[in-house]
Protein backbone atom coordinates (compact mmCIF):
# COMPACT_ATOMS: atom_id res chain seq x y z
CA UNK A 1 0.00 0.00 0.00
CA UNK A 2 1.25 3.09 -0.48
CA UNK A 3 1.05 6.19 1.77
CA UNK A 4 1.55 9.81 0.71
CA UNK A 5 2.33 12.01 3.45
CA UNK A 6 2.32 15.60 3.34
CA UNK A 7 4.24 18.06 5.83
CA UNK A 8 2.42 20.65 7.17
CA UNK A 9 3.45 23.97 8.86
CA UNK A 10 4.45 27.68 7.78
CA UNK A 11 2.95 30.28 5.40
CA UNK A 12 2.49 28.15 1.47
CA UNK A 13 4.16 30.71 -1.28
CA UNK A 14 4.62 30.72 -4.96
CA UNK A 15 8.09 30.03 -4.02
CA UNK A 16 6.98 27.01 -2.34
CA UNK A 17 9.22 24.02 -3.15
CA UNK A 18 7.70 20.41 -2.84
CA UNK A 19 10.28 17.58 -2.10
CA UNK A 20 9.17 14.41 -3.76
CA UNK A 21 10.24 11.05 -0.76
CA UNK A 22 10.19 7.38 -0.98
CA UNK A 23 10.81 5.16 1.87
CA UNK A 24 10.82 1.46 2.67
CA UNK A 25 8.12 -0.01 5.02
CA UNK A 26 10.11 -1.46 8.01
CA UNK A 27 6.92 -3.01 9.58
CA UNK A 28 5.54 -5.92 9.39
CA UNK A 29 1.76 -5.06 10.57
CA UNK A 30 -0.09 -1.56 9.65
CA UNK A 31 0.65 -1.05 13.76
CA UNK A 32 3.91 -0.87 13.57
CA UNK A 33 4.27 0.73 10.15
CA UNK A 34 7.05 3.58 9.04
CA UNK A 35 4.36 5.40 7.95
CA UNK A 36 3.79 7.34 11.16
CA UNK A 37 7.44 7.77 11.54
CA UNK A 38 7.93 9.89 8.31
CA UNK A 39 4.48 11.32 8.59
CA UNK A 40 5.94 13.00 11.78
CA UNK A 41 9.10 14.02 10.73
CA UNK A 42 7.64 15.13 7.47
CA UNK A 43 5.48 17.89 9.05
CA UNK A 44 8.09 18.56 12.03
CA UNK A 45 10.57 19.50 8.90
CA UNK A 46 8.05 21.27 7.02
CA UNK A 47 7.54 23.48 10.48
CA UNK A 48 10.85 24.08 10.67
CA UNK A 49 11.58 24.95 7.21
CA UNK A 50 8.07 27.15 5.98
CA UNK A 51 8.87 26.94 2.54
CA UNK A 52 9.97 23.18 1.55
CA UNK A 53 6.88 20.97 2.07
CA UNK A 54 7.67 16.89 1.62
CA UNK A 55 5.56 14.34 0.15
CA UNK A 56 6.59 11.10 1.36
CA UNK A 57 5.30 7.39 0.10
CA UNK A 58 6.06 4.53 1.76
CA UNK A 59 6.01 1.30 0.35
CA UNK A 60 7.01 -2.32 1.30
CA UNK A 61 10.53 -3.83 0.97
CA UNK A 62 9.09 -6.40 -1.92
CA UNK A 63 8.27 -3.59 -4.31
CA UNK A 64 9.85 -0.13 -3.28
CA UNK A 65 13.10 -0.79 -5.19
CA UNK A 66 11.17 -1.87 -8.23
CA UNK A 67 8.87 1.46 -7.63
CA UNK A 68 12.00 3.69 -7.75
CA UNK A 69 13.25 1.71 -11.03
CA UNK A 70 9.55 2.67 -12.54
CA UNK A 71 9.85 6.45 -11.71
CA UNK A 72 13.50 6.73 -12.86
CA UNK A 73 12.58 5.05 -15.97
CA UNK A 74 9.49 7.34 -16.48
CA UNK A 75 11.99 10.44 -16.02
CA UNK A 76 9.67 10.96 -12.72
CA UNK A 77 12.67 10.25 -9.92
CA UNK A 78 11.85 11.06 -6.64
CA UNK A 79 14.24 14.07 -4.90
CA UNK A 80 14.98 11.53 -2.23
CA UNK A 81 14.62 7.61 -1.86
CA UNK A 82 15.20 5.59 1.18
CA UNK A 83 15.92 2.29 -0.72
CA UNK A 84 18.11 -1.12 -0.70
CA UNK A 85 21.21 -0.41 -3.48
CA UNK A 86 22.06 3.08 -4.97
CA UNK A 87 25.11 2.13 -7.21
CA UNK A 88 23.03 1.63 -10.45
CA UNK A 89 21.84 5.03 -10.55
CA UNK A 90 24.99 6.35 -9.49
CA UNK A 91 27.02 5.09 -12.38
CA UNK A 92 24.54 6.63 -14.54
CA UNK A 93 25.36 9.61 -13.21
CA UNK A 94 21.59 10.24 -11.89
CA UNK A 95 22.51 11.31 -7.83
CA UNK A 96 23.88 13.77 -6.27
CA UNK A 97 27.55 13.07 -4.07
CA UNK A 98 26.73 13.49 -0.58
CA UNK A 99 29.57 17.06 -0.72
CA UNK A 100 26.52 18.61 -2.38
CA UNK A 101 24.05 17.50 -0.15
CA UNK A 102 24.76 17.46 3.45
CA UNK A 103 26.42 20.07 5.44
CA UNK A 104 29.82 19.09 6.71
CA UNK A 105 28.76 18.18 10.29
CA UNK A 106 26.10 16.02 9.32
CA UNK A 107 28.85 14.18 6.44
CA UNK A 108 30.83 14.10 9.35
CA UNK A 109 28.95 12.27 12.11
CA UNK A 110 28.65 9.34 9.49
CA UNK A 111 30.52 6.05 11.12
CA UNK A 112 33.70 5.75 8.46
CA UNK A 113 32.58 1.95 7.06
CA UNK A 114 29.12 2.80 6.78
CA UNK A 115 30.26 5.78 4.72
CA UNK A 116 32.60 3.88 2.90
CA UNK A 117 30.36 1.66 1.90
CA UNK A 118 28.63 4.40 0.05
CA UNK A 119 31.06 5.23 -2.16
CA UNK A 120 31.93 4.76 -6.27
CA UNK A 121 35.40 5.08 -7.01
CA UNK A 122 36.14 7.23 -3.92
CA UNK A 123 33.13 9.43 -4.10
CA UNK A 124 29.54 8.56 -1.86
CA UNK A 125 26.78 8.60 -3.55
CA UNK A 126 25.00 6.35 -1.43
CA UNK A 127 23.71 7.88 2.57
CA UNK A 128 23.65 4.84 4.77
CA UNK A 129 20.49 5.13 6.84
CA UNK A 130 19.78 2.27 9.22
CA UNK A 131 22.63 -0.51 9.93
CA UNK A 132 22.82 -3.97 11.82
CA UNK A 133 25.85 -6.40 12.58
CA UNK A 134 25.45 -9.95 12.84
CA UNK A 135 27.18 -12.16 15.71
CA UNK A 136 27.27 -15.92 17.21
CA UNK A 137 24.05 -16.52 19.40
CA UNK A 138 24.17 -19.70 21.46
CA UNK A 139 21.75 -21.13 23.83
CA UNK A 140 22.53 -20.93 27.20
CA UNK A 141 20.59 -23.99 28.68
CA UNK A 142 21.79 -25.97 26.01
CA UNK A 143 25.39 -25.21 26.72
CA UNK A 144 25.02 -26.30 30.16
CA UNK A 145 23.71 -29.08 29.55
CA UNK A 146 26.05 -30.03 27.22
CA UNK A 147 29.08 -28.98 29.94
CA UNK A 148 30.27 -26.36 27.63
CA UNK A 149 31.40 -23.24 30.20
CA UNK A 150 32.36 -20.70 27.63
CA UNK A 151 31.25 -19.54 24.23
CA UNK A 152 33.81 -20.25 21.25
CA UNK A 153 36.79 -17.99 20.56
CA UNK A 154 38.05 -19.84 18.35
CA UNK A 155 37.00 -22.16 15.47
CA UNK A 156 38.61 -25.27 17.30
CA UNK A 157 36.45 -24.15 20.33
CA UNK A 158 33.47 -23.74 18.41
CA UNK A 159 34.04 -27.40 16.58
CA UNK A 160 34.24 -29.03 19.82
CA UNK A 161 31.11 -27.02 21.45
CA UNK A 162 29.27 -28.37 18.20
CA UNK A 163 30.33 -31.70 19.05
CA UNK A 164 29.15 -31.59 22.36
CA UNK A 165 25.96 -30.47 21.55
CA UNK A 166 25.12 -32.88 19.06
CA UNK A 167 23.93 -35.14 22.41
CA UNK A 168 21.66 -32.15 23.24
CA UNK A 169 20.84 -30.59 20.43
CA UNK A 170 18.39 -30.66 17.06
CA UNK A 171 20.90 -28.89 15.41
CA UNK A 172 24.29 -27.92 16.95
CA UNK A 173 25.24 -25.36 14.97
CA UNK A 174 22.65 -23.91 11.47
CA UNK A 175 24.22 -23.06 8.71
CA UNK A 176 21.53 -21.42 6.61
CA UNK A 177 22.96 -21.23 2.86
CA UNK A 178 19.47 -21.42 1.41
CA UNK A 179 19.17 -18.90 -1.16
CA UNK A 180 17.30 -16.67 1.29
CA UNK A 181 20.50 -15.13 2.38
CA UNK A 182 23.55 -16.95 2.01
CA UNK A 183 25.45 -14.39 0.56
CA UNK A 184 25.14 -12.98 4.04
CA UNK A 185 26.25 -16.21 6.04
CA UNK A 186 28.98 -16.77 3.93
CA UNK A 187 30.46 -13.24 4.18
CA UNK A 188 30.42 -14.23 7.85
CA UNK A 189 32.57 -17.01 7.52
CA UNK A 190 34.86 -15.54 5.04
CA UNK A 191 35.79 -12.65 7.43
CA UNK A 192 36.55 -14.59 10.17
CA UNK A 193 38.89 -16.19 8.33
CA UNK A 194 40.66 -13.24 7.17
CA UNK A 195 39.13 -12.72 3.76
CA UNK A 196 36.08 -11.22 2.45
CA UNK A 197 34.11 -10.50 -0.94
CA UNK A 198 36.71 -7.88 -2.30
CA UNK A 199 40.32 -6.84 -1.55
CA UNK A 200 41.98 -3.70 0.01
CA UNK A 201 42.10 -2.26 -3.71
CA UNK A 202 37.67 -2.89 -4.50
CA UNK A 203 38.55 -5.87 -6.66
CA UNK A 204 36.65 -9.15 -6.39
CA UNK A 205 39.16 -11.89 -4.40
CA UNK A 206 36.04 -14.12 -4.04
CA UNK A 207 38.16 -17.49 -4.22
CA UNK A 208 41.30 -15.84 -2.23
CA UNK A 209 43.17 -18.37 -0.31
CA UNK A 210 42.14 -17.46 3.01
CA UNK A 211 38.19 -18.06 1.47
CA UNK A 212 39.24 -21.60 0.07
CA UNK A 213 40.35 -22.47 3.35
CA UNK A 214 37.52 -21.40 5.32
CA UNK A 215 34.69 -22.42 2.91
CA UNK A 216 36.67 -25.97 3.31
CA UNK A 217 36.79 -26.07 6.81
CA UNK A 218 33.07 -25.23 7.06
CA UNK A 219 32.35 -28.40 5.20
CA UNK A 220 34.93 -30.67 6.53
CA UNK A 221 34.76 -29.89 10.22
CA UNK A 222 31.23 -29.13 10.22
CA UNK A 223 28.39 -29.99 7.72
CA UNK A 224 30.57 -33.59 6.94
CA UNK A 225 30.85 -34.07 11.20
CA UNK A 226 27.14 -33.97 11.05
CA UNK A 227 27.14 -31.04 13.51
CA UNK A 228 25.37 -28.81 10.66
CA UNK A 229 21.72 -30.35 11.64
CA UNK A 230 19.09 -32.74 9.69
CA UNK A 231 18.71 -30.05 7.13
CA UNK A 232 21.29 -29.60 4.60
CA UNK A 233 22.86 -26.04 4.29
CA UNK A 234 21.63 -25.67 0.63
CA UNK A 235 18.35 -26.29 1.57
CA UNK A 236 18.18 -24.29 4.94
CA UNK A 237 16.92 -20.31 4.91
CA UNK A 238 17.27 -17.66 7.59
CA UNK A 239 14.51 -17.46 8.83
CA UNK A 240 13.79 -21.61 8.95
CA UNK A 241 16.85 -21.10 11.34
CA UNK A 242 16.03 -18.51 13.36
CA UNK A 243 12.82 -20.18 13.92
CA UNK A 244 14.74 -23.37 15.08
CA UNK A 245 16.59 -21.36 17.46
CA UNK A 246 13.47 -19.76 18.97
CA UNK A 247 11.92 -23.13 19.43
CA UNK A 248 15.04 -24.44 21.54
CA UNK A 249 16.49 -26.68 18.61
CA UNK A 250 19.73 -25.26 17.61
CA UNK A 251 22.76 -24.64 19.76
CA UNK A 252 24.62 -22.29 17.81
CA UNK A 253 24.40 -20.04 14.83
CA UNK A 254 25.00 -16.43 13.31
CA UNK A 255 22.17 -14.18 13.87
CA UNK A 256 21.30 -10.42 13.56
CA UNK A 257 19.21 -8.37 16.38
CA UNK A 258 15.77 -9.42 15.02
CA UNK A 259 16.59 -12.74 16.50
CA UNK A 260 16.80 -11.20 19.86
CA UNK A 261 13.25 -10.53 19.90
CA UNK A 262 12.12 -13.80 18.85
CA UNK A 263 14.06 -15.53 20.97
CA UNK A 264 13.54 -13.66 23.87
CA UNK A 265 9.45 -14.09 23.05
CA UNK A 266 9.97 -17.68 23.08
CA UNK A 267 11.98 -17.85 26.84
CA UNK A 268 14.93 -18.80 24.99
CA UNK A 269 18.03 -18.13 27.16
CA UNK A 270 20.57 -17.02 24.62
CA UNK A 271 24.30 -15.43 24.41
CA UNK A 272 25.57 -13.21 21.91
CA UNK A 273 29.42 -12.94 20.84
CA UNK A 274 31.44 -12.46 17.92
CA UNK A 275 31.67 -15.25 15.66
CA UNK A 276 34.95 -17.17 16.32
CA UNK A 277 38.29 -17.12 13.92
CA UNK A 278 41.21 -19.35 13.37
CA UNK A 279 43.04 -18.50 16.11
CA UNK A 280 40.84 -16.14 18.50
CA UNK A 281 42.21 -13.16 16.39
CA UNK A 282 40.13 -10.42 15.57
CA UNK A 283 38.31 -9.93 12.84
CA UNK A 284 35.97 -7.70 11.11
CA UNK A 285 32.68 -8.62 11.23
CA UNK A 286 29.62 -8.02 8.84
CA UNK A 287 27.61 -5.22 8.64
CA UNK A 288 24.55 -4.46 6.58
CA UNK A 289 23.05 -1.20 6.02
CA UNK A 290 19.90 0.55 4.07
CA UNK A 291 20.32 3.94 1.68
CA UNK A 292 19.11 6.85 1.25
CA UNK A 293 19.93 8.96 -1.84
CA UNK A 294 18.96 12.21 -3.83
CA UNK A 295 18.40 12.40 -7.25
CA UNK A 296 19.58 15.38 -9.51
CA UNK A 297 16.38 17.12 -9.86
CA UNK A 298 17.67 20.81 -9.77
CA UNK A 299 16.74 20.90 -5.45
CA UNK A 300 20.18 19.85 -3.98
CA UNK A 301 19.95 22.58 -1.35
CA UNK A 302 16.24 21.69 -0.33
CA UNK A 303 16.85 17.79 -0.35
CA UNK A 304 20.13 18.47 1.44
CA UNK A 305 18.15 20.36 4.80
CA UNK A 306 16.15 17.35 4.34
CA UNK A 307 18.59 14.89 4.68
CA UNK A 308 20.69 16.86 7.13
CA UNK A 309 17.13 16.80 9.65
CA UNK A 310 16.96 13.57 8.99
CA UNK A 311 20.03 12.50 10.59
CA UNK A 312 19.61 14.54 13.61
CA UNK A 313 20.29 12.72 16.53
CA UNK A 314 16.91 12.34 18.54
CA UNK A 315 15.52 11.13 14.48
CA UNK A 316 18.00 8.28 14.39
CA UNK A 317 17.46 6.74 17.47
CA UNK A 318 13.69 7.92 17.05
CA UNK A 319 13.69 5.39 14.24
CA UNK A 320 16.27 2.24 15.46
CA UNK A 321 14.78 1.88 18.88
CA UNK A 322 11.07 1.38 16.92
CA UNK A 323 12.52 -0.94 14.39
CA UNK A 324 15.72 -2.89 16.59
CA UNK A 325 18.03 -1.48 14.10
CA UNK A 326 21.92 0.20 14.73
CA UNK A 327 22.49 3.81 14.00
CA UNK A 328 24.93 4.78 11.35
CA UNK A 329 26.03 8.04 13.29
CA UNK A 330 28.18 8.40 16.04
CA UNK A 331 25.98 11.13 17.87
CA UNK A 332 23.04 8.18 17.11
CA UNK A 333 25.69 6.18 18.69
CA UNK A 334 26.41 7.52 21.76
CA UNK A 335 22.96 7.88 22.30
CA UNK A 336 22.18 4.17 22.05
CA UNK A 337 25.38 3.33 24.27
CA UNK A 338 23.26 5.39 26.91
CA UNK A 339 20.06 3.38 26.60
CA UNK A 340 18.42 1.36 28.66
CA UNK A 341 15.53 -1.44 28.34
CA UNK A 342 15.06 -2.68 24.88
CA UNK A 343 17.78 -1.12 23.30
CA UNK A 344 20.33 -1.74 25.87
CA UNK A 345 20.51 -5.87 24.08
CA UNK A 346 21.11 -4.08 20.83
CA UNK A 347 24.85 -2.47 22.09
CA UNK A 348 26.78 -5.73 21.85
CA UNK A 349 25.91 -5.19 18.12
CA UNK A 350 26.71 -1.53 18.49
CA UNK A 351 30.08 -2.22 19.73
CA UNK A 352 31.10 -4.70 16.40
CA UNK A 353 29.98 -1.82 13.96
CA UNK A 354 33.33 0.73 14.20
CA UNK A 355 35.03 -2.48 12.51
CA UNK A 356 32.61 -3.96 10.42
CA UNK A 357 33.06 -4.43 6.19
CA UNK A 358 29.80 -4.31 4.07
CA UNK A 359 28.63 -5.53 0.79
CA UNK A 360 30.59 -3.94 -2.14
CA UNK A 361 27.35 -2.16 -2.61
CA UNK A 362 29.75 0.58 -4.62
CA UNK A 363 29.68 -2.25 -7.56
CA UNK A 364 27.15 -2.12 -10.16
CA UNK A 365 28.00 -5.80 -10.47
CA UNK A 366 27.10 -6.80 -6.76
CA UNK A 367 23.11 -7.30 -7.23
CA UNK A 368 24.73 -9.77 -9.92
CA UNK A 369 27.29 -11.76 -8.15
CA UNK A 370 25.30 -11.86 -4.72
CA UNK A 371 22.38 -13.58 -6.70
CA UNK A 372 25.27 -16.11 -7.94
CA UNK A 373 26.22 -16.41 -4.50
CA UNK A 374 23.30 -17.64 -3.40
CA UNK A 375 22.19 -19.84 -5.89
CA UNK A 376 25.95 -21.74 -5.86
CA UNK A 377 27.48 -21.54 -2.51
CA UNK A 378 25.33 -23.62 -0.59
CA UNK A 379 25.06 -26.73 -3.55
CA UNK A 380 29.37 -26.33 -2.86
CA UNK A 381 28.28 -28.28 0.55
CA UNK A 382 26.53 -31.15 -0.50
CA UNK A 383 28.56 -34.19 -0.88
CA UNK A 384 30.43 -34.55 -3.98
CA UNK A 385 30.62 -30.89 -4.74
CA UNK A 386 33.52 -28.76 -3.78
CA UNK A 387 33.80 -24.97 -2.44
CA UNK A 388 37.09 -24.71 -4.21
CA UNK A 389 35.54 -25.23 -7.81
CA UNK A 390 32.47 -22.97 -6.39
CA UNK A 391 34.49 -20.03 -5.51
CA UNK A 392 36.77 -20.42 -8.32
CA UNK A 393 33.37 -20.25 -10.94
CA UNK A 394 31.38 -17.16 -8.96
CA UNK A 395 34.99 -15.51 -8.87
CA UNK A 396 35.53 -15.40 -12.43
CA UNK A 397 31.63 -14.66 -13.35
CA UNK A 398 32.24 -11.84 -10.79
CA UNK A 399 35.29 -9.92 -12.52
CA UNK A 400 33.87 -10.52 -15.98
CA UNK A 401 30.57 -8.68 -14.93
CA UNK A 402 33.01 -6.09 -12.93
CA UNK A 403 34.71 -5.58 -16.21
CA UNK A 404 31.82 -5.09 -18.11
CA UNK A 405 29.85 -2.46 -16.14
Amino acid sequence: MTVTLAGCGGLSSDNDVTLKVVAADYGDSSANSSTAYWKELAAAFTAKHPGIKVDVSVYSWEEVDAKVAEMVKNGEAPDVAQIGAYADYAADDKLYTADELLAVSTEADFLAPLADAGKVKRVQYGIPFVSSTRLLFYNKDLFEKAGIAAPPKTWAELEAAAKKLKGEAKTPFALPLGREEAQAETMQWLLAGGGGYTDNDEAYSIDSAENVKTLNWVKERLVEAGLTGPVKPSELNRQAAFDAFSNGEVGMLNGHPALMKQATAKGVKFGMVPLPTPRGEEEPTMGVADWVMAFKNGRPKEAGAFLDYLFEAQNVTRFTSTYGLLPVTTSGSRAMEGATGADAGLKTFLAALPNSRLYPAGKKSWPAVSEDIKQKIGKSMDEGQSPDRTLEEIAGAARAADQQR
